[in-house]
């Protein structure tokens, strides 16, 4: 097995400080970023100074604390500006959602979480609005997540699996059963189907050949049967993903 060098685990320690920063949290102290990165405090005060130092964080004197700098966000728009994949499926994406008025989105895993790439959806007054990119999902509890799952090979599937049980706790029995069964229905129909937030209906499929990358349909209704998610959903969406994978 391939040894890291110091080197390689500083970067690894760096990019774990920056993936600390979500939505809502717009200023985080040595402390915080410790107790989410579970480093040491004196490494990730060290790590932090060099952060700063490159551009890549600035410091906050007054609340002693950290905010992501502007080079963060060049990276992103570089990332999505080069990316064929988004280039591909966008316009089919706003295609779909505007001639079945449905929420359609992309994302890829990115650890234990999946992280939209876009998500193309509709106000109450049928307007386009789009979620912002980056956006980060429970890989466990979502339709997307669920589906990158099934692609995962055995040991890898097993490994991840283990750490979702570490964070869910006394939760896991229930959603382990879930999940398996996820795994089964996109391994037998291509997509899975789940419902983590109240009143939506969501539906995800793995994007053939692209690793990590995942499409799903969503749609905010009190009831939806198992006939009719057959019926209409399922094949919009594998649809979607065969003219996405055509493209690219």
């Amino acid at each position: 097995m391939e040894r890291k060098s110091p080197a390689n685990r500083s970067l690894e320690r760096g990019l774990a400080i920056l993936r600390a920063f979500r939505p809502g949290s717009t200023l985080l102290g040595n402390g915080e970023l410790a107790e989410r990165t579970g480093l040491p405090r004196a490494t990730v005060s060290r790590l932090t100074q060099t952060l700063v130092q490159a551009g890549f964080l600035q410091h906050h004197a007054a609340a002693r604390a950290y905010r992501l700098g502007a080079p963060v966000l060049s990276l992103a728009y570089a990332m999505r500006q080069g990316s064929a994949i988004l280039r591909a499926a966008l316009p089919l994406m706003r295609e779909t959602a505007e001639n079945q008025r449905i929420n359609v989105g992309l994302a890829v895993a990115d650890g234990e979480e999946m992280v939209y790439l876009e998500s193309v959806r509709r106000h109450r007054g049928s307007a386009f609005r789009h979620v912002t990119a980056g956006s980060r999902i429970p890989m466990e509890l979502t339709s997307l997540g669920r589906a990158h799952l099934a692609t995962l090979p055995k040991p890898e599937l097993e490994r991840t699996l283990a750490l979702l049980a570490a964070r869910r706790g006394a939760q896991w029995p229930a959603l382990h059963k879930e999940i398996r069964s996820g795994i089964a229905a996109v391994q037998r129909q291509g997509w899975c189907r789940a419902s983590w937030q109240a009143g939506v209906v969501a539906l995800a499929a793995p994007l053939p050949g692209q690793a990590g990358h995942v499409m799903n349909l969503s749609l905010a209704t009190e009831r939806l049967s198992d006939a009719e998610i057959r019926a209409g959903l399922a094949p919009l969406l594998k649809k979607l993903v065969e003219q996405v994978a055509a493209r690219l």
